[in-house]
């Protein structure tokens, strides 16, 4: 593997790294919302990975399920013959626990409905 060079600064110090390091004991912030969820005419998952990013949380993904159901107990299917147009979606994110109760209040302001769920993660390795 290649590493890139690093320019130092004046003060003969590299310069500071764009992403920051987590500890190992994290928490994984789990987000089950619909694929034709919407917040402010744009898709839910996109907005809350992209407030994510905007507020430096250490990294989000969203995952689309193939088949799911939620409280209502509706089945969402991506079988062709019934085509789903509002498959389950997953938006994980992990941080540290400060980060991830600071992000809890903008999620709430975003979702009108869906599902939040908080584990404990253990980072094994966070690099780039």
């Amino acid at each position: 593997m290649v590493t890139p060079p690093q320019v130092a600064t004046s003060a003969g110090q590299p310069p500071p790294s764009p992403t920051r390091d987590l500890p190992s004991e994290c928490l994984l912030l789990r987000i089950f919302i619909g694929e034709a969820d919407e917040y402010k005419h744009r898709p839910l998952y996109e907005a809350i990975v992209f407030r994510a990013r905007e507020l430096k949380l250490a990294g989000a993904t969203v995952l689309r399920g193939p088949m799911g159901f939620g409280r209502s107990q509706h089945l969402h299917n991506a079988n062709i013959l019934r085509l789903s147009f509002d498959l389950p979606m997953i938006v994980e994110i992990v941080d540290t626990p400060d980060r991830i109760e600071a992000f809890l209040p903008e999620l709430r302001t975003m979702m009108r409905r869906g599902l939040i769920t908080i584990e404990r993660a253990q980072i094994i390795r966070y690099r780039h």
